[in-house]
């Protein structure tokens, strides 16, 4: 079901689901997918390869200004320790910036895409066609979190993942530039008690209410 043009902008903390539900409607609607966390997470490991520190800000925005959003290295770019480091680089104004002009160069390319992140449809994609904020419950999310990385073969104490989710949150949310927090024309999805699928389909007929009125204009 290709749609041209269209652009859906999905924000949301960690492990609330918006990345898996992201994929789906991308590949549902024929559109590109970016997970925008790619990004910030390749600039925090070009730091962490380099032994830089990761508040070292000129270093950081070389790094975003550098990066090629084709050369991304998902599996590469998923360790915990990655995400950990990119929650730092997130707050220095300047990697923001440059990755938001790559962010905004990539929503605007045919035939349209969702984006998912923390700032998309209040910063990246302000004009985008839909908006979705995608949350759970810390404790939810953080068990979640919990069962990717046992089932991927990793070890992790559930306690400490919970932290983990909830000091992130806490960094996420109350950063200067570009906090999280749902856009004000913002579609509310909590996934706490959802399974893909039910979020799936909540978001798909929000997604065909918005393609009924294009076709009407």
């Amino acid at each position: 079901m290709r749609q041209e043009g269209l652009i859906i902008a999905i924000d949301g903390p960690a492990a609330s689901g918006k990345g898996t539900l992201a994929r789906r409607l991308a590949a549902h609607y024929g559109l590109n997918h970016f997970d925008t966390g790619l990004s910030y997470r390749a600039v925090a490991k070009a730091l962490l390869d380099t032994g830089q520190p990761l508040d070292d800000a000129a270093a950081a925005e070389e790094a975003a200004r550098a990066l090629d959003f084709r050369t991304l290295d998902r599996e590469a770019l998923s360790a915990h320790s990655v995400g950990e480091a990119a929650s730092s680089v997130a707050v220095i104004p300047g990697v923001r910036r440059a990755l938001v002009e790559k962010q905004r160069t990539f929503a605007e390319t045919p035939p349209g895409a969702v984006l998912d992140g923390r700032d998309i449809g209040t910063v990246v994609c302000p004009d985008a066609d839909l908006k979705l904020y995608v949350t759970a419950k810390a404790e939810v999310r953080a068990e979640r979190r919990w069962q990717e990385i046992v089932a991927a073969g990793g070890k992790a104490d559930y306690a400490t993942v919970l932290a983990d989710v909830e000091r992130r949150d806490a960094r996420d949310m109350s950063r200067a530039d570009s906090p999280l927090k749902p856009a004000d024309d913002a579609h509310l999805l909590d996934t706490s008690e959802m399974d893909i699928e039910t979020a799936f389909l909540a978001a798909t007929r929000l997604i065909d209410e918005v393609l009924a009125k294009k076709k009407t204009i």
